[in-house]
């Protein structure tokens, strides 16, 4: 194998594909990236057992052929070489990189080492629009959880239906809802797709373009520009939206979105390693009294609100609290609640397209009653 390409180009290839590259495997070629050139074109591939991500880049191929090459050395390496163009050849040690007056070896491990992972397009699919996509993905994804206890959570519900795609996560303290405009596709659709699938996916969506998201059985495969992102789904049945969240509420309180976020900071300051994060609600009077007790110290606000109903006090992890408050973009938002232990609800109060659910916390003076 022998090519001629542009540095810039290469290293910018090898960036994004070794997202894909694994980091922690006993099978060392999961740590590759496989490059095969072929006619006047690069084919950087790379594929962790989860997700696949191929980038095609244009060159001046001498020698066609493929080898594997550990992803993340050989993308730092490229993306410190400052000549515009680069020489790469293939030998039975390894590969030769050129550039300018120098060279530098790297070795490789055969590419029929590089697993299949069958990712074609299926005939399914649903259209949506870039932009739309990246900022639904922006509104739930944090809230997928992080650990092993229930791997489906650590993935979003996406289902295409009536026109329109939604999307759910959650983690077991707090659920993220959002909606946006499909711009078509075959029918009707639910898929679980890993958090991770979808953060590396928005990170390549920049366009107004449509996109088109193919299922073929437990896969998904998107075209961005010359780049493929395939994913495994995950299989199983996701928590239904419709059986946690509430129908109706005792208490409904409208308030400042900037005024809660900058006194839940405050109050947050001083939790500061605290694992619950501890931040304290009591509605009523026409305001929200904020509290928040630790080690260093108090902080003691309000915050004035409209308030409809049941006079409530309430304790949530400040965090919580403060993702959804930064997550939604009106200048009003409203808090719903039924108890001081039953899960509360925040929203935007004009566009309902995103929708917050948030577990409290038990105190202890909640334990011994």
């Amino acid at each position: 194998m022998k090519f001629v390409c542009e540095g810039m180009i290469l290293a910018d290839a090898a960036i994004i594909v070794s997202k894909a590259c694994a980091t922690k495997t006993i099978t060392p070629v999961l740590e590759c990236i496989k490059i095969e050139a072929k006619n006047d074109s690069l084919t950087l591939t790379a594929y962790d057992g989860e997700i696949s991500i191929e980038k095609k880049i244009p060159a001046e191929v001498m020698e066609e052929g493929e080898i594997c090459v550990n992803g993340k050395f050989f993308s730092d390496f490229v993306n410190k070489i400052s000549f515009n163009e680069v020489v790469v050849s293939s030998n039975e040690k390894g590969i030769v990189i050129e550039y300018g007056d120098s060279e530098s070896y790297m070795q490789t491990l055969p590419s029929s080492d590089f697993p299949y992972f069958g990712g074609e397009k299926g005939e399914e699919y649903f259209e949506v629009k870039e932009s739309e996509l990246k900022e639904l993905i922006s509104k739930v994804v944090f809230c997928c959880a992080t650990d092993e206890s229930r791997p489906i959570l650590k993935g979003c519900l996406l289902e295409a239906k009536e026109g329109k795609l939604y999307a759910t996560a959650l983690d077991g303290f707090r659920m993220a809802c959002s909606s946006c405009e499909a711009a078509g596709g075959t029918g009707n659709m639910k898929i679980v797709c890993p958090a991770r699938t979808l953060t590396e996916i928005s990170r390549m969506l920049d366009e107004e373009e449509i996109l088109k998201l193919y299922v073929n059985k437990n896969m998904l495969s998107v075209a961005v520009k010359n780049t493929v992102f395939t994913s495994r789904l995950y299989s199983g049945e996701f928590v239904r939206r419709e059986n946690i969240y509430p129908v109706e509420f005792t208490t409904r309180t409208e308030a400042k979105r900037a005024a809660l976020i900058e006194s839940v900071e405050r109050a947050s300051v001083l939790n500061r390693g605290d694992k619950n994060n501890l931040v304290i609600f009591e509605i009523k009077g026409g305001k929200i009294r904020i509290t928040a007790n630790s080690d260093m110290g108090k902080v003691d606000e309000t915050v004035g609100a409209d308030i409809e109903g049941k006079e409530l006090t309430i304790a949530m992890n400040g965090k919580y609290i403060m993702d959804a408050l930064k997550a939604l973009d009106e200048e009003t938002v409203v808090l719903s609640f039924n108890s001081a232990v039953s899960p509360f609800t925040v929203e935007n109060l004009e566009n309902k397209n995103n929708q917050y659910l948030v577990l409290p916390v038990r105190t202890s003076a909640q334990n011994r009653e």
